[in-house]
Order: structure tokens, then sequence, then C-alpha cells
């Protein structure tokens, strides 16, 4: 029972749909103010869907999944789940997230998810099979998560400060990959994506990526101006973090670049991301 459990929780990509729901919450938190039920709800009712574009991921890519070392002992290439119990355990979660999400809110939050699913299946998954850049156009992805949250909690689709916490996490989403791609570039390759080390070489491809990282750091600090965050201690916590993520990622810009490297500052754009959140949280929870 046990294994089962564990290769269902693969199947659902925990960690990653659990970052979706975590973004969702705030979204949710920053246009409410306060905790309430409605954040859990929302955060869950989009967990669900995200638990189900997860699994038809599995489903799409489980012959390149066996391909690579990485990625080989997924539920579906290594025989631990079948194909059609991850269809049905999709289609649970996508029913589930649906009914939870229109049931509970305006329709928006529920497009928004529903959105983040088509975009992940049907467009973003097909198109890195044929295009080295399609992370650009797939960080909309982790880009709408937020977004739901903020038009659950009653916020509008145009607000401008919902439109930046967006940008912050599409801008995140670019560089997170790209180190990622020169962690594990030869299983990639040996799947047969294409690879910006096809067009860079891994100098060049490191540069690129401070570059992305930098902007990062930099959209960080638009959140004061923005009104998101309040000017209190909190707030002045965010130069200090954005200064820690770009020399951290300055080595990076080393002759001696190595997967050490690379692990390390992979490590910390996601510990930025996730103090960020915390950081501007306690901000409006304080200030509210």
């Amino acid at each position: 029972m046990k294994k089962k459990i564990s290769a269902i929780l693969e199947l659902f990509k925990i960690r990653i749909t659990l970052f979706v729901a975590i973004t969702t919450g705030f979204g949710y938190l920053l246009f409410k103010g306060s905790f309430d039920s409605g954040m859990a709800v929302s955060s869950i009712g989009i967990l669900l869907l995200a638990f189900s574009s997860a699994a038809l991921n599995h489903i799409q890519e489980r012959k390149t999944d066996a391909l690579m070392n990485r990625t080989k002992s997924r539920p579906l290439p290594s025989g631990r789940l079948k194909t059609w119990e991850a269809l049905i355990y999709s289609s649970a979660a996508f029913i589930a997230g649906t009914v939870l999400l229109l049931l509970y809110f305006n329709p928006l939050a529920y497009i928004a998810g529903l959105t983040c699913l088509i975009w992940y299946n049907l467009i973003y998954t097909p198109m890195k099979k044929l295009n080295s850049l399609a992370i650009i156009p797939g960080s909309v992805i982790g880009a709408l998560p937020p977004v739901a949250g903020w038009l659950a909690a009653g916020g509008g689709i145009l607000d401008p400060q919902v439109l930046l916490i967006a940008f912050f996490f599409f801008i995140w989403q670019i560089p997170h990959f790209w180190l990622l791609l020169l962690i594990f570039n030869n299983d990639y390759e040996q799947a047969g994506f294409p690879t910006l080390i096809g067009m860079f070489n891994d100098k060049q491809l490191a540069r690129i990526t401070f570059i992305w990282t930098a902007v990062t750091a930099l959209t960080l600090l638009l959140f004061p101006v923005f009104k998101v965050t309040a000017i209190s201690f909190f707030s002045f916590t965010l130069p200090a973090l954005a200064i820690w993520l770009l020399v951290s990622a300055s080595a990076l810009l080393k002759n001696d670049l190595s997967r050490l490297s690379f692990n390390l500052i992979f490590r910390r754009i996601n510990y930025f991301a996730l103090l960020a959140i915390v950081f501007i949280s306690i901000d409006k929870i304080l200030l509210s």
C-alpha cells in the first residue's frame, strides 16, 4: 500500500504541485490580507487540477521518460503504475478540482486553473519536443496559479498588483529550468529533446541564465512600488534577498563552471522564491 501511495504521489509530481498550491494561496492572501477558509479551498482546488495535469504529463512523456536516467524510474516507465491507472487518477483529480472551484468561486478562478492544464499538456509539452525555447511561453504555467488565487479572493484579472505577481513567477521559471538543463543536458539530448546547448556552449548559457536570474531578483524590488507590500521591516528584506540571489548566481559568470555550482544555484533560486513568498506574506498579514 505504501508503495502504491508513493507511486501516486510521484505521478502527481507532489513537490512541484505543492508549490503550485502555495503560490495559489499566496495570490489569495495578497488580495484578502488574511487567512480564511477560501484560501485553503482555492489552493486545494488548483492543487487537484495540477495533480490532473501532472498525471497527464506522465502519460504523454512515458516513452521519453524511459530514455532518461533522471526519469526512467517514474511510475509509468518503471511499471509501478499502468497507463490506464494514471488516466483514472488524472480524471478523478480533474473532476474534484473542477467541482470545488466552480462551487465556491467565480468562474474566472477556475478558468485560470484550467488554462494552466491546457497550456501545460496541449501547448508546452508538445512544443518542447520541437523548440529549445519552449520554456519561455511554457513559463505562463507557473504565472497563473497566483492569478487564480487572486481571482478566487475577489481580485480583478487586470489589477496591476496581480500582473506583477504573475510576471515575477513567469520570469523566475526561466533560469530555474535552464539551470536544470545545465545539470541534466545529456539526459535531455538522449531523449531527443532540442536543447539550448546546441545553440550555446555551457559558459554562454550560464551567462544568459545569470541575466534572467538578475531580472528575477530585480522584479522582486518592484513589489513595494506596485503596493503589493507596504513599507515595513519585511519589505526591507526584499533588497537583501535580491542581493543574496545575485551574489549566489554570480558563480555562473566564472570560467570554472561545474555541475556542483549549477546544483547549488538551482537550490538557491528555489529558496529565493520561497523566502520571497514568506516575507511578503508576513508583511501583508501584519499590516492588514
